[in-house]
């Protein structure tokens, strides 16, 4: 393997507010850390991702995680930002790669060309780190925040990653700090110029800021809304004839019932209906050219599977889930009973807050082969956001 990324994702990031470590509260309905591990699971040339977390954060990694490629079991996070570097760069030892990629969490905007930069940095230099010209005017102060001196701007350079490193170098200078007792290093570049190792830079993104304080998270949502300006719906509808069983499965909910739904998979006619609005509104054909019927290995599959499919279709392209409107018609059995438990089920498959799901139900007066109980429909409405692309 030529290159591999760790993303420490190892702090409590109290400072952003919310009662929730930084790293999972969600930007663009995902968590950040999401966005982060995705910067390098979809690129070309990185082949393992590696994160370092706490070990309290264990299940929320996991969701955060769930169904992106090349992501390694974490790693156990140590107490300082060098220990937990440390602590993925003994975890990736089997992969042997021959460069490490080192990011911050906390950098969900990072982007594609700045990873192929720090890739083609590594390759030339074998240590680099992104950096941008620091354009304010910079003082010099004491400790009552009285100026003593401007200090010039023109060699000074704001310090982002991903930092790029010959791995077995970076793993050499961790190691040969922990046995001398230094564990002081803010940054991998500055452990590397203390063994000697002369440092590169290159262009950093104005973009790659740090997510701390809850202002900084009130930013990056307006950046973030900013940059999914195409808004976009799509409509689905499904149904499902009842046949001889004693539940149905709606919303991703298991409904006793005297009868079950007849279908290829698990029949859940409101998952296929959110499925198919999802697919509609980026314009990607249907749940039956995805997942068609004559394919045996789709016999009575979980529909979720199906929906998840679709929100990371969406999500492939940059986008996000903004809304998700479900109505079912039938006669029985009753919704109102499970209608907030479906909520939370489709939102915990796209990936958003359980106010951005709907779930209705009527029935159809006693008319037609719903009114006569054979059978349920359902509607639905996706609402979802990409970035502008001219698509």
């Amino acid at each position: 393997m030529e290159f591999a990324a760790i993303v420490v994702a190892g702090g409590g990031g109290t400072r952003a507010g919310a009662g929730a470590p930084k790293q999972y509260r969600l930007i663009r309905g995902e968590p950040v850390l999401r966005h982060s591990l995705r910067l390098f699971t979809d690129h070309r040339e990185i082949g393992a991702v590696q994160a370092v977390i706490r070990h309290e954060d264990v299940a929320a990694y996991e969701q955060a995680c769930a169904r992106l490629p090349k992501c390694l079991p974490a790693a156990p996070g140590g107490k300082t930002r060098q220990e937990s570097v440390l602590a993925g760069l003994e975890r990736l030892l089997p992969t042997a790669p021959r460069f490490v990629l080192v990011h911050d969490a906390a950098r969900p905007f990072a982007d594609t060309a700045l990873i192929d930069r720090a890739i083609a940095a590594a390759r030339k230099n074998g240590a680099a780190i992104p950096a941008i010209a620091v354009s304010d005017t910079i003082k010099r102060v004491d400790g009552s925040g009285k100026i003593l001196a401007n200090v010039e701007r023109s060699e000074l350079r704001a310090v982002q990653t991903p930092q790029a490193f010959t791995f077995d170098a970076l793993l050499a200078a961790h190691r040969r700090a922990v046995n001398e007792g230094r564990g002081d290093f803010t940054d991998d570049a500055a452990l590397m110029e203390w063994t000697g190792a002369t440092v590169a830079t290159f262009e950093g993104s104005i973009t790659n800021s740090k997510l701390t304080t809850p202002e900084d998270f009130e930013r990056a949502n307006a950046y973030a809304a900013q940059m999914l300006g195409d808004v976009r719906t799509g409509t689905g509808y499904d149904v499902h004839a009842f046949t001889d069983g004693d539940h149905v499965t709606l919303g991703g909910v298991k409904i006793p019932h005297n009868k079950k739904l007849s279908g290829h998979s698990d029949a859940d006619v409101l998952l296929h209906a959110i499925t198919d609005a999802i697919l509609g509104a980026i314009g990607d054909g249907d749940i039956g050219h995805h997942f068609p019927p004559s394919d045996e290995k789709w016999r009575g599959a979980n529909s979720a599977a199906f929906a998840a499919f679709a929100v990371e279709r969406v999500r492939a392209r940059g986008g996000m889930i903004a809304h998700i409107d479900g109505t079912l018609i039938c006669e029985a059995p009753k919704i109102g009973p499970h209608r907030d438990v479906m909520r939370e089920k489709i939102a915990e498959i796209c990936g958003i807050e359980i106010g951005r799901v709907g779930v209705q139900a009527t029935t159809n007066e006693g008319l037609g082969f719903i009114g006569r109980s054979e059978g349920i429909a359902a509607m639905a409405t996706a609402t979802i956001r990409l970035p502008w692309s001219g698509l």
